[in-house]
């Protein structure tokens, strides 16, 4: 029986920098021989692989449990779907070193593949999102890192992950603008302790996406990293887990579709990209495309 292992960074930290890469596939070419010839080429460590549900598809293939990303509508926010066929996350400890990476991975998918978004993260303030807050705080660790976001005895699908990856554009001058109290009541937290709020009002954030809450519990594991370009910021969310309906539960509850209450965080920020994707595992230290029918 095939060993199976899943991706490197989705249990591992964040690296110090990352490229977001999303593809879409040319209707006339042939993915399949692609994606053979750079799972072959790209070392394993570079990067972080997800597959959209139109390309499991156009192989023939339905991954169980992929879908498309849902654009939905709340009384106050809209989160929408830019859904792609391929996301890449590539991962360096430099910008030398990850621009030379990115060059050989779009090299590699030229032949059917085209850039359709891309761009730079990087690790911050020891872990904090640009608000000032920690991010990932509520993280499972250890083994339940592993039941939260490792599919388990299914199979081609054992050792893979689904991903949510969203891309949110702060507004930080009216976040900084916001009185302390008032900032701390919009995460949940106190920024100067990072301690949870007791008695946060229920549109919190953390209130909002509270794991153990949900019925059944929905934890995830977050690999989020900041952006910015100089002009906009924010945060590329990026959550794996075993089971995609986790996500969109609590992107439901944040949207105040279940309960008409509205997560805090759309009064600073708003999402702009939405996408799902299935991570392949890892057998023999490669990329294994066997549950796509490529060998």
């Amino acid at each position: 029986m095939t060993q199976h292992a899943s991706q490197i960074g989705i249990l591992g930290d964040p690296p110090p920098l990352a490229r977001s890469l999303t593809f879409r596939v040319h209707a006339d070419a042939d993915a399949a021989a692609t994606l053979r010839a750079f799972t072959a080429k790209i070392p394993a460590e570079w990067a972080t692989i997800g597959i959209g549900e139109q390309l499991a598809l156009r192989f023939g293939h339905q991954i169980v449990g992929l879908r498309t990303f849902p654009g939905l509508s709340g009384p106050d926010a809209i989160v929408p779907s830019t859904q792609g066929a391929l996301w890449v996350l590539l991962r360096g400890d430099n910008h030398t070193e990850l621009y030379k990476r990115e060059g050989s991975v779009r090299a590699a998918l030229s032949g059917a593949f085209v850039s359709d978004d891309a761009r730079s993260l990087f690790h911050y303030d020891g872990g904090r999102d640009l608000s000032g807050f920690e991010d990932g705080t509520a993280n499972p660790t250890g083994d339940a890192a592993v039941a939260a976001a490792i599919v388990n005895g299914s199979g081609a699908l054992d050792g893979s992950s689904f991903v949510a990856v969203q891309r949110w554009i702060h507004d930080l001058q009216r976040f900084a603008a916001f009185p302390p109290e008032h900032a701390d009541a919009v995460i949940g937290r106190r920024l100067s302790t990072n301690e949870e709020i007791e008695d946060a009002p229920p549109s919190a954030h953390v209130k909002r996406t509270e794991q153990e809450a949900f019925d059944p519990e929905t934890f995830l594991v977050r690999r989020s990293m900041p952006w910015s370009d100089g002009e906009e910021h924010g945060l590329e969310f990026i959550a794996y887990t075993d089971a995609l309906e986790k996500f969109e539960r609590m992107l439901r509850r944040m949207l105040g579709l279940d309960d008409g209450i509205v997560d805090a965080l759309f009064t600073f920020s708003r999402p702009v990209t939405g996408g799902y994707y299935w991570c392949p595992p890892l057998s023999a230290g490669k990329i294994d495309l066997t549950a796509l029918g490529i060998t």
